[in-house]
């Protein structure tokens, strides 16, 4: 089932999953910043200094990051829980960044996007995290070693060579994974989700359904011999990249950052209503990957979310790739109650 059939399927529950369901959409000019708008926007803040720093956090993120990994102690990089401390700093100081220099006001935190967004962290570092681990990590690494397969130049390789070795397979994986699933109906359904949110927030990335969230994270590095420090540091530099991406931050990074890695311009277009503007910026952390595969698309949204705009619970979103079976069987048991029903008064 292709994508033309996808757009429909999460709007109405009308019909089965072939059927044809009606999606009502915002119309673009309702979603997607206009070019003047921007321009109107940028011309408010370009001139001040408080904006011009707020431009260069991004990059100066990445270059901090970069920095500590190349340098940590080795028994600070062999704790397990060195990891799980920067990269919650990260999506915790960005989200105080958004407190203090907000790209929209409509997408301002508050107490049930907070604790929503927070259950979606502890899961992905917990269930998600113990699953990708167990039944993709795991045996990919069993099977290099029972082909005999051998890495080893890799951890030779300068360190931030290393570190950008981690980023491009990782991004690879998940730009194609990504653009399968808003391509194909059944990887659809998991992904939709994620993309019913009405807002951006630092920690929206880690907001999806569960299988969505175990498919998006397959990648190959288990294949490479690559040191602790770079594998941390390129899964650092993405998830800030990623933060960064999804939070409502008013920071335009430098053309030689947006150039390489994806931004809230790029990835708030694709989170946009309409249909169109979703089937672009793939990519999560390297917006490169879509300028070389032809799926680049410059502009920024404004209004994001899927149908009429409504947030899904926890729950709907678990449920979500289930519903047109779910309401398939309720139909078919409803049309066998109205014929008993028939039959009995006949």
């Amino acid at each position: 089932m292709k994508i033309r059939e996808r757009e429909s399927v999460t709007a109405g529950w009308s019909t089965g999953l072939d059927g044809g369901f009606s999606m009502e959409q915002l119309p673009i000019s309702c979603t997607v910043l206009s070019d003047n708008e921007r321009s109107a926007d940028a011309d408010r803040t370009a001139d001040t200094t408080k904006q011009w720093l707020f431009n260069l956090v991004p990059p100066a993120y990445l270059v901090v990051i970069a920095a500590f990994w190349a340098f940590a102690p080795k028994a600070v990089i062999e704790n397990s829980w060195t990891l799980i401390v920067t990269s919650s700093l990260i999506t915790l100081s960005v989200l105080g960044l958004e407190w203090v220099n907000e790209r929209h006001a409509g997408w301002r935190m508050n107490r049930r996007e907070f604790f929503t967004d927070l259950f979606y962290v502890v899961l992905g570092a917990t269930a998600i995290s113990w699953v990708s681990t167990h039944l993709a990590d795991d045996p990919l690494k069993a099977l290099k070693q029972s082909l005999g397969i051998t890495t080893e130049w890799a951890a030779h390789l300068p360190f931030l060579v290393q570190v950008a070795l981690v980023i491009v397979v990782i991004e690879f994986g998940q730009y194609w994974m990504h653009r399968l699933m808003h391509n194909f109906t059944p990887f659809w359904l998991t992904h939709a989700p994620h993309h019913h949110i009405t807002q951006l927030n630092a920690a929206k990335g880690y907001v999806g359904n569960p299988i969505e969230l175990f498919l998006i994270g397959l990648s190959v590095l288990a294949l490479f011999d690559l040191s602790a420090a770079a594998v941390f540091c390129g899964l650092n530099i993405l998830g800030a990249v990623s933060t960064f991406a999804h939070a409502n931050v008013r920071a335009d990074p430098p053309k030689f950052y947006s150039l390489f890695f994806t931004t809230i311009r790029h990835h708030s277009l694709h989170h946009s209503t309409d249909y169109e503007s979703t089937r672009c910026n793939y990519a999560n952390s390297l917006i490169l990957l879509d300028r070389l595969f032809g799926t680049y698309r410059e502009g920024e949204a404004s209004v994001v979310g899927q149908d009429d705009l409504r947030r899904l619970s926890i729950r709907e979103q678990f449920v979500f790739p289930f519903r047109p079976l779910l309401d398939r069987a309720q139909a078919r048991r409803a049309e066998a109650k109205r014929g008993n029903s028939v039959r009995a008064t006949g």
